[in-house]
């Protein structure tokens, strides 16, 4: 075997998801990684602010990002949940949002689980409340963040690749990478890094590119929908499933059923919003 493909297998077991420890005290790459995402599209946003004529404020770009954070977390969580452990947390409901086990004693366990379909309806209602509260037009204002949002989960997925978590379908493909949490030892697709780019830089590029020609309001978010879940949708057939859920949807997974819905949306937002912009 050639050296560099015995590297490249090994990869993850050479990366260590603490980027500092201290005794008990443990700082991820994962929520470095979050950091940098937020601020990546804090950045742009500010930046289509300065360059482009948009006439938000960067300290109502700020207060925005609180809302979003927060609809974040709430709507990725409650996501995951209703969407992949309903059963589990129905009979342990206290478990939703405190960072205890109470299945056999008094655990402390932290929170994790999170769900990008759940969060990225937590975002969406959280905008919609911003926008509503301030006066702000909601179709300018998403098709003003929508391109600066995808490069971030770049940064995202990279996390998940360095805690060798949500790794891909086996394979004998020359990409396959051997992760530690497998318990099988297959080789296995670094899908991680497959959503790192086509999520996160091919995406971004897309809409980025096309930002200044968008047709009417409404259209960037529209395809940025639309985009996310048809990219997701493929990637997902190199991505490991939920092992206690399998294929939901004949050969699909979760995430698969996930992705057509926003498909769907995608594309009837973009016929909605071009319907009405010819009958106004």
């Amino acid at each position: 075997m050639e050296p560099w493909i015995e590297a490249w297998r090994s990869l993850p077991s050479h990366i260590s998801p603490n980027l500092i420890a201290i005794g008990s005290f443990q700082l991820r790459y994962y929520s470095l990684m979050y950091l940098v995402a937020f601020f990546l599209t804090y950045v742009l946003a500010t930046y289509r602010i300065r360059k482009e004529g948009y006439e938000y404020s960067t300290e109502t770009v700020q207060d925005y990002f609180v809302w979003a954070i927060l609809g974040l977390l709430l709507g990725a969580r409650l996501g995951y949940v209703l969407f992949y452990h309903f059963s589990y947390y129905l009979a342990h409901p206290l478990e939703i949002l405190l960072p205890f086990e109470f299945s056999n004693g008094i655990r402390f366990v932290g929170i994790s689980g999170m769900s990008y379909h759940g969060g990225a309806i937590g975002v969406w209602l959280a905008s919609l409340i911003f926008c509503r509260r301030r006066r702000i037009d909601f179709w300018r204002f998403a098709d003003f963040l929508c391109p600066a949002i995808p490069l971030g989960y770049t940064f995202g997925r990279i996390g998940n690749f360095i805690n060798g978590e949500l790794y891909g379908r086996a394979t004998d493909s020359p990409l396959g990478m051997l992760f530690p949490l497998d318990p099988t030892g297959q080789l296995r697709h670094p899908s991680q890094l497959y959503e790192a780019l086509f999520e996160g830089i091919v995406l971004f590029a897309f809409l980025w590119l096309i930002r200044r020609r968008r047709p009417f309001e409404g259209s960037l978010l529209a395809l940025y929908i639309a985009g996310y879940g048809l990219v997701r949708f493929f990637i997902e057939f190199f991505r490991e499933p939920d092992a206690h859920l399998g294929f939901v949807l004949g050969a699909l997974s979760m995430g698969q059923a996930l992705c057509l819905i926003m498909i769907l949306t995608g594309a009837a937002l973009y016929f909605y919003r071009m319907y009405r912009l010819k009958t106004v």
